[in-house]
């Protein structure tokens, strides 16, 4: 049987520096002939690592992919202080760490892990009367952005180099979305007293999509390929629920089913192995939060 869903689903980017999140979307359309290319979690130009796209109706599921959490390795340098809080952006601060001991810098990351509260960068894409920051900055705009909280959930030390005052600390940085990584190295820095910025940043994983998954875009210009079928994509994404063919047909007709005691997001599949929505239980109803193949289809 003929499935139109075949061709659609997720694209992970192995998304190499010095490229905007939105420039890997304008190759993906390139590769894959399609216009409807879409990704979610912006990696600024100087980020390389896992970007997730979606191609087709794989752009409609992205939506419902921004609640999970994600892992980086970074590189933090302490000493330094830049205007956008990475090494894109103008030093503004010079600090002799060379005296920073060891001790202090875990102490100051202890400080940083769990549950916080943290301003993003003043560079970020958050918007502000509904105009990102970065671009009231740039437009000379003072921009006063609230604090917000965010979840620390590792925040592991790697290898601690020193020269010529400065000092690169590498570090692993499991979080919440909407934590900002630049802030956490700008902040490292300050609570030490010394200023810091990022040097390096490289995600490793999205949610449930990480650098196993992904292609290079060399890769995708030769084969343009899925990472992940819708099925594949929202199965490991979400817990299953099988269905049977009825609930099936009424479930992609945007229809609600009787509650069954699930707790959070599910993957409703068929007895054919084919996702067909998203479901969630609200109120005494199952009802759909994305239909993936809508009987319309």
């Amino acid at each position: 049987m003929n499935d139109p869903l075949a061709t659609f689903g997720i694209v992970v980017v192995d998304k190499p520096a010095g490229l905007t999140s939105h420039d890997v979307v304008a190759r993906l359309r390139r590769f894959f002939g399609t216009r409807k290319v879409g990704h979610a979690g912006t990696l600024d130009p100087m980020a390389t690592g896992v970007l997730v796209a979606g191609i087709e109706r794989g752009t409609k599921l992205l939506a419902h992919l921004v609640a999970d959490d994600k892992v980086y390795e970074t590189t933090i340098r302490l000493g330094q202080a830049t205007t956008t809080d990475d090494a894109e952006g103008d030093v503004v601060e010079t600090h002799d760490a060379s005296k920073v001991s060891e001790e202090a810098i875990r102490a100051a990351v202890s400080n940083l892990t769990g549950e916080i509260m943290q301003v993003p960068s003043k560079v970020s894409a958050i918007k502000i009367d509904g105009r990102r920051a970065h671009e009231l900055v740039r437009a000379g705009e003072d921009v006063d952005i609230p604090a917000r909280p965010v979840t620390i959930h590792a925040f592991e030390l790697g290898e601690i180099r020193r020269h010529d005052g400065v000092i690169d600390v590498d570090a692993r940085v499991h979080c919440s979305t909407g934590t900002y990584i630049r802030s956490l190295g700008r902040d490292l820095g300050a609570a030490l007293g010394v200023g810091g910025h990022l040097i390096a940043l490289r995600r490793h994983r999205v949610g449930s999509f990480t650098l196993d998954d992904a292609r290079t875009l060399e890769e995708l210009e030769k084969n343009a390929q899925l990472s992940l079928s819708m099925d594949d994509a929202l199965t490991r994404a979400w817990p299953v629920l099988d269905v049977t063919a009825e609930e099936y047909a009424a479930l992609s007709m945007g229809k609600w089913l009787e509650p069954r005691g699930l707790k959070g997001v599910h993957a409703a599949v068929g007895p054919d192995g084919r996702a067909v929505a998203l479901v969630k239980e609200q109120g005494k109803r199952l009802a759909t939060v994305f239909v993936a193949r809508p009987s319309t289809l």
